[in-house]
């Protein structure tokens, strides 16, 4: 668990990693500014709100970057290269609220019953479609397991209930949730 101190700090890069990019410059960060646990790597989501609606969100769910710099590349992403959105203006930038989720360990799912829904995340994958949804949207739309599962088929670009099928692997993991409001 990050302290309230390491929260801050993610989320204060992640605002200004927007805002330099806004500048068309990008922001400089030395490793030794950061702790350990900083320096660790992890995967993070960055999900950017306007006016409690979706305007961005572009992660990373495996650790293969410091978690400072996962988080500085995952808000830049959110904002400038999400294809559902356009890329976010120096306008609309004051009106965001920024979230971060940082991943845990990605664990195969055997039985559906060892879903729990507000503490996991899902990624349902079949040939070359996968999808991805973080544990809080289940919680947020109020989604039982079954239609989180389906949820998370239509994101990969699949059937809703092909998570039944003996091909489609399903896989969970933990989030450490967070944002601008609530940091602790």
């Amino acid at each position: 668990m990050l302290n309230r101190e390491q929260r801050s700090q993610l989320l204060r890069i992640a605002r200004e990693s927007i805002e330099a990019a806004l500048e068309g410059r990008r922001i400089e960060l030395a490793p030794e500014a950061f702790d350990e646990e900083l320096r660790r790597p992890a995967g993070a989501f960055v999900t950017l709100t306007k006016d409690d609606d979706l305007r961005g969100c572009i992660g990373s769910i495996h650790a293969v970057a410091p978690l400072y710099r996962a988080v500085a590349e995952s808000a830049v992403n959110a904002a400038f290269r999400d294809p559902r959105f356009y890329p976010l203006g120096k306008d609309e930038y004051p009106q965001i609220a920024l979230e971060i989720s940082v991943m845990g360990p990605i664990e195969p799912v055997t039985n559906i019953d060892e879903i729990v829904v507000g503490r996991d995340g899902l990624i349902v994958s079949r040939g070359r479609n996968a999808g991805l949804l973080l544990p809080q949207v289940a919680t947020e739309y109020g989604w039982d397991r079954e239609t989180f599962l389906r949820q998370t088929c239509v994101k990969a670009g699949l059937p809703g209930d092909a998570w039944r099928l003996p091909d489609c692997r399903i896989e969970r993991f933990a989030a450490e949730v967070f944002n601008e409001q609530t940091p602790a």
